[in-house]
């Protein structure tokens, strides 16, 4: 039963613990991640550190070479062989020689030549070839590069079986030589000479950092070997070397090689455990910088770490247990006291839901009790709202005496203590730039009624109501003066008429009665309010009018009427000749006359309905049916719901005048369409005989110049042109299917003469008739290349 509890206890270990348990590990894991980019941060520093201590002695000894190389002196001694005669010259050398081992660490340098087959260091001058290392000296001159590292000789000290396959190991270099090639031309393999300068390996191991904390740190030469160090470290790390190199070959073929040092980091597996390894290629000569450092050294502070957070989050959570268990027993005490409540407002004995929870039951019965008063408050309100539009509508229509409101007044919550009474009546105009039609207005008006009984306070009027085609409210005014009164109503009204506006976006026009003291006479305001609403027709639509102010102008009946005639004739004439725009200005000419003008602006429909009657008989004048201009009476009982100008003028432009012209333009083009395709026909079957636009029309009983304009609209040409041009597709079909003589041709298609067929065929065609048919019989196409231009007449 106490589900909820376990739940709560529960929640509450979660809430507590999940965040001391995830802090916990994401801190571990932050702290250990930064131990190891420390260490590593630390490593590539030193790499770093130890790449420029070597490469500083290495500059050192290049720019001493690149001195020496260029002094004159050597310049001189290449261009010439050297002996022992030439003491003084051989005497400089061999100082210049012994100052550049004193000043940097180079232990040998000699000055080779090549062309002249000598040699000298700071020691003896000898020959070339006499000297043991001469062979490498030449190895070093067919070298491509013209200044180079090379590790010395690296003589094979034993051979390791592995498999079927045997390794050669190399020993570490003794020496590492700098060569110049003198003079130094970019891939030359015949220099006059050469300079070497030689140092010690172990000159350049001391420049290392020493093993430390931090791992081991060796050299790769441009071949990937450790030149530098001890046979067994070489074949502990030969795996790490390999994927060094190649990765390296792979950066330079990508075009790494020549950008600044880049270091670079991977992991690999060294006997048997994990080593993070860092790289960095130097720009001077190829060499690579190792730094080899084991994992297990740089996570060694981690596990510290570790059992630290371990602990904490041990700790955290018995607090969180404790705090969990006390906080619980509290929080629960009002939802059990809710739970006892709950089991008197459920039907049957209360443990029917022992498998829910405790909020699962109170839920349930809060949602009875809520029901149960919203159903009672729906029944009241409904029969209340109901009962008030009833006696409303009662009051509009006559059947409640003064005697029955007070009875009924202080039970449904009507206006009091009221000094008089005033009727307003709105209904929808519908222009046609608005967005709704005839069918919304039923679902606008009760839109309005819900608005009006929202915006005027329930002490200021009664219930509104919808009635027939108007919304009515009856309004209770503090005032017995009549311009008060009609000034109150006014603004009651432009408050609803704005707000209508607003918020619904379409326009009405408000009706007022006068104001009134008796309830009796409440009949008489409402039908004087719609009485207002008729001045819509002459004052237009979105207004607010008084019973007061909807005077009629009177105007001279006879004259009027004989105005409306002549416009009406005028109206159908623009109908008849197909001008819309015409026809549109002259119905606003022809309402404003009737409306404004007129005795009674409520017989307004009679004359309009003439005129539409008048332009429906132009429909059947021309053959087109009534009711594919008009719907019938479904239409007219529209048009006699119509109240505004504005709503009688879109009646007329989109019910009746664009149907009616657009039928008969349709039956004028039918006509002129149908009048030139028999005056085709007439030529296709005449062409053959005299044929002129007055023949023609003799045959179709129309007068020639409506002929030659109705072809020259439907067929795009004239019609002696048409002629012409027919006659002469029929002169090709006999040339080529027949064997009359040109001449008979010609006579056939009513050419006077021979000659003047003949011109007209090569005029249109660009050749003869007679080279027509040669071309026609040969299969070949009609051209005008090659026509022979000479006028002979053919037969």
């Amino acid at each position: 039963m106490h589900k909820y509890l376990t739940r709560l206890l529960t929640y509450s270990l979660v809430l507590g613990a999940l965040p001391a348990v995830l802090i916990g590990i994401i801190s571990y894991y932050i702290a250990a991640h930064d131990i190891k980019n420390k260490v590593n941060e630390a490593n590539e520093q030193l790499l770093a550190q130890t790449q420029l201590r070597v490469e500083q002695t290495l500059r050192s000894m290049e720019m001493s070479a690149m001195q020496f190389a260029n002094s004159s002196l050597v310049k001189t001694a290449m261009d010439k062989p050297v002996t022992a005669e030439d003491f003084m010259e051989v005497r400089s050398l061999m100082t210049e020689l012994f100052q550049l081992q004193t000043q940097t660490i180079i232990n040998q340098a000699y000055l080779v030549s090549l062309q002249h087959n000598w040699m000298i260091n700071h020691q003896a001058l000898e020959p070339l070839w006499e000297h043991p290392e001469s062979a490498e000296f030449l190895a070093y001159a067919r070298n491509g590069r013209d200044f180079f590292w090379s590790s010395g000789n690296l003589d094979t000290i034993g051979k390791t079986l592995l498999g079927e396959e045997e390794q050669t190991i190399a020993k570490p270099a003794d020496m590492i030589r700098l060569v110049q090639k003198i003079p130094m031309i970019p891939g030359s393999s015949t220099p006059k000479g050469l300079l070497v300068l030689q140092i010690s390996a172990a000159d350049i191991r001391s420049l290392l950092t020493p093993d430390n904390a931090l791992g081991t740190q060796y050299i790769l030469d441009r071949s990937g070997s450790a030149f530098l160090s001890p046979v067994e470290e070489m074949r502990n790390y030969e795996a790490i070397n390999l994927r060094i190199s190649s990765q390296v070959s792979r950066l330079s073929e990508e075009g790494a090689a020549g950008l600044e040092p880049v270091t670079r980091f991977f992991y690999s597996e060294l006997t048997g455990r994990k080593a993070g390894i860092t790289y960095r290629t130097s720009s001077l000569n190829g060499w690579t910088y190792v730094s080899v450092v084991s994992v297990a050294d740089i996570t060694r502070e981690s596990s510290k770490i570790a059992w630290a957070t371990v602990l904490a989050c041990l700790l955290i959570l018995a607090v969180v247990l404790l705090s969990s268990l006390l906080g619980t027993r509290h929080m629960y005490r009002p939802i059990r006291r809710l739970l006892e409540f709950s089991k008197g407002v459920i039907p049957g004995d209360g443990h029917a839901g022992a498998n829910r929870n405790e909020l699962e039951l109170i839920q349930e019965s809060l949602q009875l009790l809520s029901a149960s008063r919203n159903r009672l408050d729906k029944e009241m309100k409904s029969q209340t709202v109901h009962l008030r539009e009833f006696y409303m509508l009662k009051l509009f229509t006559g059947q409640m005496t003064d005697e029955e409101y007070i009875r009924k007044s202080a039970m449904y919550g009507f206006p009091a203590n009221w000094k008089s009474l005033g009727v307003l009546s709105l209904q929808i105009d519908l222009l046609p730039d608005s967005r709704f039609q005839e069918q919304d207005r039923e679902l606008l008006l009760f839109a309005v009624n819900n608005m009006v009984e929202e915006l005027l306070p329930p002490h200021s009027r009664f219930s509104p109501i919808v009635l027939n085609d108007s919304q009515v409210t009856l309004l209770a005014l503090e005032t017995d003066n009549q311009e008060t009164g009609k000034a109150m109503l006014y603004s009651f009204a432009e408050t609803v008429r704005s707000k209508v506006a607003q918020y619904l976006k379409f326009q009405v026009s408000i009706g007022l009665s006068r104001p009134f003291a008796q309830l009796s006479d409440t009949v008489n305001a409402y039908g004087e309010s719609l009485a207002a609403l008729k001045a819509r027709i002459n004052l237009g639509t979105d207004i607010i009018v008084h019973y007061d102010d909807s005077v009629i102008r009177k105007g001279t009946g006879s004259t009027v009427y004989s105005r409306l005639k002549l416009v009406e004739e005028q109206l159908a004439q623009s109908v008849r000749e197909l001008k819309p725009g015409k026809a549109e200005k002259e119905l606003r000419e022809y309402m404003g006359m009737l409306l404004d003008e007129s005795n009674d602006r409520a017989e307004y429909h009679i004359p309009l309905l003439q005129l539409a009657m008048r332009l429906l008989e132009i429909a059947q004048d021309q053959g087109v049916p009534v009711h594919q201009v008009l719907e019938g009476e479904k239409e007219i009982q529209r048009f006699l719901r119509l109240q505004t100008r504005e709503e009688l003028l879109q009646w007329f432009q989109t019910r009746l005048f664009s149907p009616l012209i657009q039928l008969l333009t349709e039956r004028n083009e039918y006509q002129y369409t149908n009048i030139a395709h028999q005056m085709a026909d007439i030529i296709h079957s005449h062409f053959d005989k005299e044929l002129s636009l007055e023949s023609c029309a003799a045959m179709m009983h129309f007068h020639p110049f409506y002929l030659s304009r109705v072809f020259k609209k439907e067929m795009g040409i004239a019609f002696s042109d048409y002629v012409s041009e027919y006659r002469m597709n029929m002169a090709k079909i006999l040339l080529e299917t027949t064997d009359l003589k040109i001449a008979e041709i010609g006579a056939r298609l009513q050419y006077k003469n021979n000659s003047a067929f003949i011109r007209s065929f090569r005029k249109v065609n660009g050749i003869t008739p007679g080279q027509y048919r040669e071309h026609a019989e040969k299969g070949g196409s009609s051209t005008a290349g090659g026509v022979n231009e000479g006028g002979g007449e053919e037969r």
